[in-house]
């Protein structure tokens, strides 16, 4: 989906509670960060759209979604089968 370095500040979310990625997110900001890249894939892109809510509504308020990325990756197996999942980026960033 997106080729630009941001490996620093980005929050690749998976099965943990939502809640743990917040936390991750939070820790960014705190460090410093100007802005936090929200991955997900699959099932658990209804999660990240979550994190990235409950950081906005909740935590930082002069937190703003900067842009939304959506698309389909495809995933090779060990055995060679090809699958297509959705993915999503989230960026958010503060607001100047």
């Amino acid at each position: 989906m997106t080729e630009e370095k941001r490996e620093d500040n980005t929050i690749y979310v998976g099965k943990k509670p939502a809640m743990g990625y917040v936390l991750a997110a939070l820790t960014q900001i705190n460090n410093g960060a100007k802005e936090v890249l929200v991955k997900a894939r699959g099932k658990l892109t209804a999660k990240a759209i979550t994190v990235a809510e409950v950081l906005k509504n909740r935590y930082v308020p002069d937190l703003e979604v900067k842009d939304v990325k959506i698309g389909t990756e495809e995933l090779t197996s060990e055995e060679g089968k090809v699958s297509r999942v959705s993915a999503i980026e989230i960026l958010l960033s503060k607001k100047a």
